[in-house]
């Protein structure tokens, strides 16, 4: 009974496409990359411009690339990026953009409420929760350190 499964195995093997994977780390690292640079040259014009300071550009240049993202999602161009460089647009902050935008504009046609409302979040739901739980037990984490060490 397991020589057929072998054999099977040995079949699969041979017929399964080989996967390129140094030139799609390559391109990963590459497109990622990119997108960290496009996010730096944001910091830098906040911080130029506007008179924010290393501390507190890091919120408007995260708010500036989610909503590039999703303006490229929309457009479909993100789409496209995504197929060329995999996990290179999935890493950055940009990822979570496109899955928001993404689950909105799929659900469009059953509303704003039921269909962007209600999926919008499913998938970077989890993400949310998680920041948030994370953020809450380092706080907490913190303020009794704080309290202990009479600080």
């Amino acid at each position: 009974m397991k020589e057929p499964q072998g054999n099977y195995k040995n079949y699969e093997q041979k017929k399964e496409p080989k996967r390129p994977v140094v030139k799609n780390c390559i391109r990963a690292f590459l497109v990622g990359g990119l997108i960290c640079v496009i996010g730096q040259v944001i910091s830098m014009f906040y911080m130029y411009f506007f008179d924010f300071t290393e501390q507190t550009v890091g919120n408007p240049t995260i708010a500036t690339l989610i909503f590039i993202t999703m303006l490229l999602t929309g457009f479909g161009v993100y789409d496209k990026m995504a197929q060329f460089a995999g996990a290179g647009t999935a890493v950055p902050v940009t990822g979570f953009g496109n899955a928001v935008i993404s689950a909105a504009i799929e659900h469009r046609t059953e509303g704003f409420v039921q269909g962007v409302g209600g999926n919008m979040f499913k998938l970077a739901g989890s993400v949310i929760l998680f920041g948030v739980f994370s953020a809450f037990i380092i706080a907490l984490i913190k303020t009794i350190i704080s309290y202990w060490s009479g600080a």
